[in-house]
C-alpha cells in the first residue's frame, strides 16, 4: 500500500508537514516504511490558489492510497475522496512516527477537511 506524508525535508526523519496543499515535500511510502519517492511540492507551495487540488492531484497519480497530514481543506479534501485516497489528519510528529501509528491503527480517517478553504 502506497501512503502519501507530508513533510518539512526529504527522508522519514523530517517533522511532518501539518499543511497538506503547501507542504514542502511529501513522502510516498509503502507500509513498511521504504520511501519510494520524494515529491519537491515547492511549486505549490508558491501557488496563489488551488495548491491543495494540485497536491491531491499529483498524490492520486503516484497511485497514493491514503494521506496521513495534519490539515486538509475542503477542495483538497474532495478531491482526495473522489480518488479513494483516505485521509488521517491532525497528524504530527515525523514521517516516521506517522507511519508506525498509521500502522498499528492508531490513526483515525476523517470524513470531511479538518481546515477552512483558504481564498
Amino acid at each position: 500500500m502506497k501512503i502519501a506524508i507530508t513533510s518539512t525535508g526529504a527522508t522519514l526523519d523530517a517533522p511532518m508537514d501539518p499543511r497538506f496543499g503547501r507542504a514542502a515535500f511529501i513522502l510516498i511510502v509503502d507500509t513498511e516504511g521504504q520511501v519510494l519517492e520524494v515529491l519537491d511540492n515547492s511549486e505549490n507551495i508558491r501557488a496563489f490558489e488551488g495548491a491543495g487540488i494540485q497536491a491531491a492531484t499529483t498524490i492520486s497519480d503516484h497511485g497514493a492510497e491514503a494521506l496521513l497530514t495534519g490539515y486538509c481543506g475542503p477542495k483538497a479534501f474532495k478531491v482526495l475522496e473522489a480518488a479513494g485516497i483516505r485521509v488521517a489528519a491532525d497528524v504530527s510528529g515525523s514521517g516516521r512516527e506517522a507511519l508506525a501509528a498509521f500502522r498499528v491503527g492508531k490513526l483515525p480517517f476523517i470524513d470531511a477537511a479538518n481546515a477552512e478553504a483558504h481564498w
